[in-house]
């Protein structure tokens, strides 16, 4: 069993703290780093691939410190979301370059290849790519030596919806062979459709930890804001306010709509459309005002 283990680490920027204070232990399956752009995830992940030293604290692998430590490249390897690609290679070269790299040779390149069903195109060169290609070639030099762990950062950018389910399931296969693997993304759907856990940064902060059910239930709890217009605003929200579902009602003069926080969100959502119904209020909209990510996250952080 390979681990990774995040105690107490920070990185900083000169003045920009990139990630603050960040503990974490990433084990064998496959385990989602969830957070919003420029949440830190890439920092996190670069500290674990031993490119960045830590600030403060340690990152190990195993309990050995993996910063300027050439020996743990044998069990680690690693898809950067920047391309860092020599356009001018062939797939096939590019892959056997990095099976060089680890004293190998052509048979692991081709291995690797296969994994990721490049082959039809191996003989190309890396500048007729799409994205979705380059990607995938990328993961073929990171699985060539066969590693016990494997980063990937935003991994399904620019895939097309077939080479994500093929890679879906190559990580899966991966996680159920007992490999660690971890792989961030922004987007929730990406991690619940693969991650058997997750780990939730936001601003650089560990916001949650745990299996997708646990997290997914922190984020539907959480309070609801709701933009309501209606043709009797003032009367909706007299009746709102006397339930239990709702937190506060502001009337809003100037959108001409009603500001509404939610407290109980299943709850609420049968209430609006009856009181409605029984008061001979028309809805003219209903939307909610707090659904992205970032609002999503920065809630887990205060939860």
């Amino acid at each position: 069993m390979t681990t990774i283990e995040i105690d107490h680490t920070s990185r900083w920027f000169g003045n920009v703290v990139a990630v603050n204070d960040v503990s974490m232990t990433v084990g064998p399956g496959v385990t989602g780093l969830l957070g919003p752009n420029g949440a830190g995830k890439s920092t996190l992940i670069n500290m674990m691939a031993g490119f960045l030293a830590p600030s403060t604290g340690r990152v190990t692998l195993d309990g050995t410190q993996i910063w300027r430590n050439e020996a743990v490249y044998r069990a680690i390897g690693i898809v950067p979301e920047r391309e860092g690609m020599y356009d001018f290679l062939t797939g096939r070269e590019f892959v056997v370059a990095n099976a060089e790299l680890h004293g190998l040779g052509d048979a692991a390149a081709h291995k690797a290849l296969a994994t990721v069903e490049m082959e039809y195109a191996q003989d190309r060169k890396i500048s007729t790519y799409s994205k979705g290609m380059r990607q995938r070639v990328k993961m073929a030099s990171a699985l060539v030596h066969d590693p016990s762990v494997l980063l990937l950062d935003e991994p399904f950018n620019g895939m097309d919806p077939r080479q994500r389910m093929q890679l879906m399931e190559l990580l899966r296969r991966m996680g159920a062979e007992g490999r660690t693997v971890l792989f961030s993304s922004h987007i929730l759907e990406e991690v619940e459709q693969l991650a058997s856990h997750i780990e939730v940064i936001v601003a650089g902060r560990h916001a949650a930890s745990g299996d997708f059910r646990k997290i997914r239930r922190l984020m539907t709890d959480r309070p609801h804001r709701y933009l309501v217009r209606s043709s009797d605003d003032r009367a909706l929200a007299a009746a709102l306010i006397a339930d239990p579902s709702t937190a506060g009602i502001e009337v809003d003069v100037t959108d001409r709509a009603l500001r509404v926080q939610a407290v109980d969100f299943g709850r609420f959502t049968t209430l609006l459309p009856k009181v409605a119904r029984e008061h001979g209020i028309r809805l003219l909209t209903v939307s909610p005002s707090d659904e992205s990510l970032e609002s999503v996250f920065s809630y887990l952080v205060a939860a």
